[in-house]
This record gives C-alpha cells, sequence and structure tokens, in this order.
C-alpha cells in the first residue's frame, strides 16, 4: 500500500536513517540522530513514480523522504507493518491466466485447432473458419 493510504497529516513516522544518510545535510542527519520519531506535514510526488513526505524534524527544519525511508507508526509508537497489495494483484492474475487457459481450451474443443487453407469464398466467410485461423495465430502468442 501506498503511504497516503496507511498515514495522514500529522501521522507520526520514524525514519530510517540508513536510507536516508547519503542525501541528507550535517543538520538533518544530526537532529535525526537526536530522535528519529517525526511528524508528517505533507505528502510529496518524488519522481512521477511515487509519493514522498514532508517531515518536521526535531530541530523544526522540514525535509522530505522517499516512502521506502520511513515507517509509519500507530497511535502506541508501533512500528506499522508494510502491507503489499502485490499478493492480491498475484492472485488476479492468477484467475486471468484461470479464465484465460479455461477459454483457449473450450475454443480448441469447439473449432478444429488445424488451419486448413481456405481458397473458396463460402469457406472464407465462415466465421468457425475465421475463429480457427485466429486460433491458430495467437497460441503461440498468448
Amino acid at each position: 500500500m501506498k503511504i497516503y493510504e496507511r498515514a495522514q497529516i500529522g501521522s507520526n513516522v520514524q525514519i530510517n536513517i540508513n536510507l536516508a544518510k547519503k542525501r541528507l545535510g550535517k543538520e538533518s542527519i544530526k537532529a535525526i540522530e537526536i530522535s528519529s520519531i517525526c511528524q508528517i506535514i505533507d505528502f510529496k510526488i518524488t519522481d512521477g513514480k511515487g509519493i514522498g513526505v514532508i517531515l518536521k524534524l526535531p530541530n523544526g527544519k522540514e525535509e522530505w523522504f522517499f516512502e521506502e525511508e520511513i515507517n509509519i507508526l500507530n497511535e502506541n509508537g508501533e512500528i506499522l507493518e508494510n502491507i503489499e497489495i502485490e499478493e492480491e494483484i498475484d492472485l488476479l492474475f492468477e484467475i486471468f491466466n484461470f479464465i484465460k487457459v479455461v477459454s483457449w481450451t473450450l475454443l480448441a474443443l469447439i473449432i478444429p485447432t488445424e488451419y486448413k487453407l481456405k481458397s473458396k469464398i463460402r469457406d472464407l466467410l465462415n466465421p468457425l473458419n475465421f475463429f480457427s485461423w485466429l486460433l491458430n495465430a495467437f497460441k503461440d502468442v498468448l
């Protein structure tokens, strides 16, 4: 899940200094070493691919962080687990693949799988011949 789906402005987060250290200034690093728990002030599009956050550091300075560089805290100060939506996407992908295999199998039972070259106009206009050709044309692609 994206950070904006799990946290709100005003939520407390903990900064993972090891991931953010390379791009931060000395003043920000010292403030984070004092206390790595900060508050979300705003969300920011980072690079067109993700959402980052602007945090208020213990020294009062504002700094932005990538989503991966912070951990969201609950009301008790415990780190919330990063729930990934990829498992749901994988399940949907598997369902789609199953439907695709079943539909291609049913089509193969209904329509002859070997396409024979047709030359008569009556054979060319027959929809079953077209689907037979289509099935053979796409069986290696899909």
